[in-house]
């Protein structure tokens, strides 16, 4: 959509759906939508998205995700839902009500979403996985931690997959289990002095290329770049940080409970194929 003809880009008229506007901006929102076809269109489309999602059946968890985060999800998702419901944004008088209800689809669209990505997955043939990370991924003492509009889309190779995917998990799990940060940071230095969380193997690394990523309200959709996983290291060891550079130092492990090094190389191209903004 460009934002020369329209006043409001896609992921803000998806925050709306979702009921995440203040007052204000949903006010605006819907004034736009109310006489433009296009958006109407994209809205129609969204929620046409939420109600394929609603129609899937979850398939119980797999054996690789412990009972007690698909239990800990069960109880996330019911508290998630009574919230939402209740909550004022989808009784402002402005919205009309069919507004009110495709807010309310999106939203629940998004707690069936996180479900389906803990317990169903498509299964594909060469070792890659692809997912979207959120903000509790992000350094325990980022001021952006909880930021619900962080979506991060990502392609693990195999060799990542293997050993950073799963600290990903690991923390996901702890997170809809209700634990505080310091008891994250405990469990996960536990983890990997027990050898219970794997270390990044050789060749770790992973794509993040897609023009639809949140980083942070810092960083927006940022630049298409690549990412490469290992052991604590220098950062002169690649050469990261220099003038001129390509290699940059990624914060997301620095100073955390994983024993990780990651360095950020940018791209020319989105995964689309389109060029990219210069860095």
């Amino acid at each position: 959509m460009s934002t020369n003809i329209h006043p409001l880009e896609q992921e803000e008229l998806m925050a709306y759906l979702d009921g995440e506007l203040p007052a204000d901006q949903a006010t605006e929102v819907l004034s736009h939508l109310e006489l433009c076809p296009e958006c109407q269109a994209l809205a129609a489309d969204f929620r046409g998205v939420s109600q394929e999602l609603m129609a899937w059946e979850v398939e119980s968890p797999e054996a690789g995700i412990p009972s007690k985060i698909n239990a800990a999800l069960g109880e996330r998702l019911q508290k998630s839902e009574a919230a939402k419901v209740s909550s004022s944004r989808l009784k402002n008088r402005v919205m009309t009500s069919r507004w009110v209800w495709a807010g309310a689809l999106a939203i629940v669209c998004v707690v069936v979403g996180l479900k389906l990505t803990l317990t169903s997955r498509i299964e594909g043939k060469n070792g890659f996985v692809c997912m979207v990370e959120r903000s509790w991924m992000r350094p325990f003492n980022s001021a952006e931690f909880w930021n619900p509009k962080v979506r991060v889309p990502m392609c693990f190779n195999p060799a990542a997959a293997r050993s950073i995917l799963p600290l990903t998990i690991n923390r996901t799990g702890m997170v809809l289990a209700g634990l505080s940060k310091a008891q994250m940071i405990d469990s996960i230095k536990a983890g990997f002095d027990n050898k219970e969380l794997p270390a990044p193997e050789p060749g770790a690394m992973c794509y993040m290329m897609s023009r639809a990523g949140y980083l942070s309200d810092g960083l927006g959709h940022y630049v298409p770049h690549l990412m490469f996983y290992f052991p604590l290291t220098d950062k002169a060891s690649w050469g990261a940080d220099l003038p001129d550079s390509p290699v940059t130092l990624n914060p997301q492990f620095q100073g955390g409970p994983e024993p990780i090094t990651e360095f950020t190389i940018a791209v020319g191209k989105w995964s689309d194929g389109t060029a990219a903004p210069v860095m």
